[in-house]
């Protein structure tokens, strides 16, 4: 370990103390989902080191250098141009050492396209649980499956702790998303960055609509006046993808919408309306199948 790194230990101390609030405060319904909490966020902040650091050490390998360089040119675009916040977030990298900072659990009932949520004080409802450790996120998976739900784990890279550990050295970047196309990465920095202007409890839908706009905005900018124009093709390419994967699943999620109302308002019985839903299903998975081909077979969007 790079002693250089430890935190001193009257910081250690408010920082676990800080933690230990910001669990309760989310709201860990249970001992263990309130500790897990605590350590994966104790071990990322323990992990982070200032980037020039990074910068200096030798053993840095040179992609990864280039990227830290980047993203802190990114960093001072958003508070120059962006008018996003001007404090530690973001000045800091750590090395998680696995493919996502967090793995997130959804689940729904199998005709009904409603998220189960789960309820905290100061975050508010939301429509998934996270995980430090993917087995646990499994493991709660299974859980809901047993209780006759359809249920969904999948890995994030990034999160936002809306500014509260600013203090301790706020969110730093992270393995997970470092290497992102460059349009990408000045999104993802811009969209967590908007969440510390703005979060209002229990209304997911605006705080993710707002940090999208901010993104969108945001990246557009950024490539249209610091991106190269490599780096924009790149992101015109990865952009028209997206827009097209959207476009298959908003039409699959009308068809299951209008089959799942069909069920709730008995015009079908169970056991028809679990025969369209899987019939739609099929529609979507070739549909994307025919799709994926004209991309020359670029696997993105498989999972």
């Amino acid at each position: 370990m790079n002693t250089g790194n430890r935190v001193k230990p009257a910081r250690s101390t408010r920082l676990v103390l800080a933690l230990l609030l910001l669990s309760v405060l989310s709201g860990c319904s249970s001992a263990g989902y309130y500790w897990q909490s605590v350590q994966g966020q104790w071990q990322i902040m323990r992990a982070a080191r200032p980037i020039p650091e990074w910068l200096d050490e030798a053993q840095t390998p040179p992609s990864l250098r280039q990227r830290l360089a980047l993203a802190q040119r990114m960093r001072a675009f958003a508070v120059s141009e962006l008018h996003l916040p001007d404090n530690p977030s973001y000045h800091r990298y750590a090395d998680l050492q696995r493919r996502a900072v967090v793995w997130n659990v959804v689940a729904a009932p199998p005709l009904a396209l409603t998220l189960k949520t789960w309820c905290f004080p100061v975050a508010g409802c939301v429509g998934y649980r996270g995980y430090f450790h993917e087995a646990e996120a499994r493991a709660q998976a299974a859980a809901l499956q047993a209780d006759g739900l359809e249920v969904n784990v999948y890995g994030v890279p990034a999160y936002s702790t809306l500014g509260w550990l600013n203090w301790a050295g706020g969110d730093p970047l992270l393995n997970t998303f470092i290497h992102y196309p460059e349009g990408e990465l000045a999104r993802l920095l811009f969209h967590e960055l908007a969440h510390q202007v703005v979060y209002v409890q229990d209304d997911t839908m605006f705080n993710e609509s707002f940090a999208t706009a901010v993104e969108r905005l945001g990246g557009a900018a950024w490539l249209a006046q610091q991106g190269s124009d490599a780096a924009r093709q790149e992101y015109a390419v990865f952009d028209g993808r997206r827009r097209a994967f959207r476009t298959l699943a908003l039409e699959a999620r009308q068809e299951l919408t209008a089959i799942y109302a069909a069920h709730q308002t008995q015009q079908i019985d169970e056991p028809a309306a679990a025969s369209q839903k899987a019939a739609a299903m099929a529609r979507l998975r070739a549909r994307y199948a025919e799709l994926r081909n004209t991309w020359g077979g670029y696997p993105g969007y498989d999972a």
